[in-house]
């Protein structure tokens, strides 16, 4: 079938490899957000599971509920938070697809039990590089932050009444990113692991990062379009709270400024189904995360492709072949090459379009861009040859998507559960 693409610009069906799910509707999720996807221009998620159980479980469970119901391609990361998860590490990823591991450096002691997990601390984390290492060098996503210093700063801003985003922003500066990216850098290069940063947020942990891939370049981060379109200063209240914080105005310039000089590797959403009913709240109470798949392409295009110059072949890379590449979805996925798989983003640079969440399909009910005007829109999303959305509906079938069973050095299989 030949398809007329006059007007568009082709892009490599986009990759959103960090997406979480399990915090909207915990079943139908794997059809509104796999539409969410589609309407974003994106063919590919890689969604995270934060579970204090065998992910043997987790696996066979979320497995049930996605293959008849998901629009798009979809691949799974576990996050790694008892013993017991480095023990199997090594099964994940040799049977069920996983090749890549969060760790989140500040569910340490009493903040990771009260989340409901063991507690862990840095010996967990040199013991969990130590085996990535042995098992064949899977990407180990950490989230950096320094929660003894975020819980000292918090307790002293609550304390003086502070409840605006940028009192947020205080309780977790820059410093309790930067230290522990350092920290995890120095135990990857002693420890031969590969890790990945992933909604790195600020001026000075985009410097260290730099200054340390010079003696150690097995370091990739991720940068979230939130953070390329707000700042502290938002008057969002409870709906802007995200971890990290939204920050300064100069932390935002840094951030567009390793888009375009091919310091940060990936742009991805960070994506959370939120009702706004759970952030319409006091700021300390509101939840954490929002929605943010659909609208990266947009972002990049109007305010990065228009505004700033932001080449389309650096956007392509962002969202399509460094994602493929550090997750080890390559060859198949996120390019245009022979032998990939027939996944396209149809682009019109120039249509101009207002965010209505409604129109968008996700569970979540809201988005940090209600009402913003960009300039540059996916028109057509296709799947492994099959077209999923075109100008704003959806037309292809649920059950579609299929599990990425991803491989070490080896492209993915697809479709094996």
């Amino acid at each position: 079938k030949v398809l007329d693409a006059s007007g568009t610009h082709v892009f490599p069906g986009l990759i959103d490899c960090h997406v979480h799910f399990g915090f909207g509707e915990k079943i139908t999720e794997y059809t509104t957000e796999t539409v969410y996807a589609a309407q974003g221009g994106f063919a590919t998620i890689l969604g995270y599971f934060l579970n204090n159980e065998a992910y043997t479980d987790v696996y066979r469970r979320e497995q049930e509920y996605a293959r008849s119901r998901a629009h798009v391609d979809y691949g799974f990361h576990f996050t790694t938070c008892n013993e017991l998860h480095i023990k199997e590490l090594g099964d994940y990823v040799s049977g069920y697809g996983a090749t890549s591991f969060k760790y989140f450096m500040n569910f340490k002691g009493e903040e990771g039990r009260y989340m409901g997990l063991d507690g862990t601390d840095d010996g967990y984390l040199y013991a969990l590089l130590q085996e990535s290492a042995r098992v064949g060098k899977p990407t180990m996503v950490l989230h950096t932050e320094n929660i003894e210093i975020v819980n000292r700063l918090r307790r002293q801003i609550q304390a003086a009444g502070g409840e605006t985003l940028k009192d947020w922003a205080a309780a977790k500066p820059p410093l309790t990113e930067s230290e522990p990216s350092i920290r995890a850098m120095f135990l990857a290069e002693k420890l031969g692991a590969r890790v990945y940063f992933p909604h790195i947020s600020s001026r000075e942990a985009i410097e260290e990062i730099r200054k340390w891939r010079k003696r150690y370049p097995e370091v990739t981060f991720e940068v979230c379009p939130h953070y390329l379109t707000h700042t502290e200063t938002s008057d969002l209240g409870g709906r802007g709270r995200a971890n990290p914080p939204f920050r300064t105005q100069d932390d935002q310039d840094a951030l567009w400024e390793a888009l375009a000089d091919g310091t940060a590797d990936v742009v991805a959403s960070d994506h959370v189904p939120r009702k706004k009913a759970t952030k319409d709240k006091p700021l300390w109470l509101a939840s954490q995360g929002f929605p943010g798949t659909a609208t990266i392409l947009p972002v990049l295009l109007s305010e990065g492709y228009h505004k700033r110059k932001l080449p389309l072949a650096r956007i392509c890379q962002l969202l399509c072949s460094a994602p493929a590449k550090i997750f080890h979805l390559d060859p198949v996925k996120g390019s245009l090459a022979p032998g990939a798989d027939a996944d396209f983003a149809l682009v019109d640079l120039e249509k101009e379009r207002t965010v209505k969440a409604e129109e968008l399909g996700s569970y979540s009910d809201y988005s940090l861009y209600d009402g913003w005007k960009f300039k540059g829109w996916p028109v057509r999303t296709i799947v492994r040859g099959v077209t999923v959305m075109q100008d704003g509906r959806m037309v292809g079938p649920a059950g579609h998507g299929q599990y990425l069973f991803r491989r070490i050095g080896q492209p993915p299989v697809l479709g094996k559960i």
